[in-house]
């Protein structure tokens, strides 16, 4: 994984108190984290990674629920009460997961549009016009990676809800038979979440990529 953007601590300090005053306007908020140098670029870098990690972490925790669900349907006389306990532990910390990276993906989208709102209007006050062709050329590549690296993000938060979904209906299914009949037929349904996340897993692996290589692009 890529080394995380790391801001001098004086100016995160700043920024920490600065946020609870801008949290609802995120043009002041940009505004004032400007004044203290830093800019819409260095927040986008932060926020890409920031995305990519949530990424890496629900991965993780798919991985960890798909461990569960298998141990429960090949135990035999399993304490159907304690794998119920522990599915839906692990279905509960999945959709956390999965809810923190689209609150990651929000945030990135946030950043960006202002970045390059800026950008735009920017391109307006170059007197050369040699240097606004060259500006506004670097504007579209990163536009056009950026757009890529989203695409990848949305994709795999997408694969997340048809995982959740059966996970979901497995859990209270569980809840509601706790009997031999029930794991029965759970041990039905882990071939299908199995594949579910496996494809989840590459989707992810994916949008980690193209976010580690927009980050190390938009750095250059």
């Amino acid at each position: 994984m890529e080394k995380k953007t790391i801001f001098p601590v004086g100016l995160v300090l700043v920024a920490v108190f600065l946020l609870p005053f801008f949290g609802g306007c995120s043009k002041a908020y940009y505004d004032a984290m400007e004044k203290v140098g830093i800019h819409k670029r260095d927040i986008l870098v932060d926020r890409v990674e920031d995305a990519r990690d949530a990424q890496s972490e629900a991965q993780e925790q798919f991985k960890s629920a798909l461990e569960q669900f298998g141990a429960a349907v090949r135990i035999e006389n399993t304490d159907l009460k304690k794998a119920y306990d522990k599915l839906n532990a692990e279905y509960e910390d999945s959709e956390g997961a999965a809810k923190k990276v689209s609150q990651q993906i929000d945030k990135v989208e946030s950043v960006a549009d202002a970045l390059f709102e800026e950008w735009e209007d920017e391109l307006k006050l170059y007197k050369s016009a040699d240097l606004r062709r060259a500006s506004q050329r670097k504007l579209q590549s990163t536009k056009t990676r950026y757009r890529e690296m989203l695409a990848s993000m949305h994709r795999a938060e997408k694969s997340m809800a048809p995982v959740l979904r059966t996970f979901r209906d497995n859990v209270l299914f569980l809840k509601h038979n706790l009997n031999a009949q029930a794991i029965g037929s759970l041990r039905s349904e882990f071939s299908t979440l199995k594949g579910e996340i496996d494809g989840l897993i590459k989707d992810m692996n994916e949008a980690i990529e193209t976010s580690n290589k927009f980050i190390a692009d938009i750095k250059q």
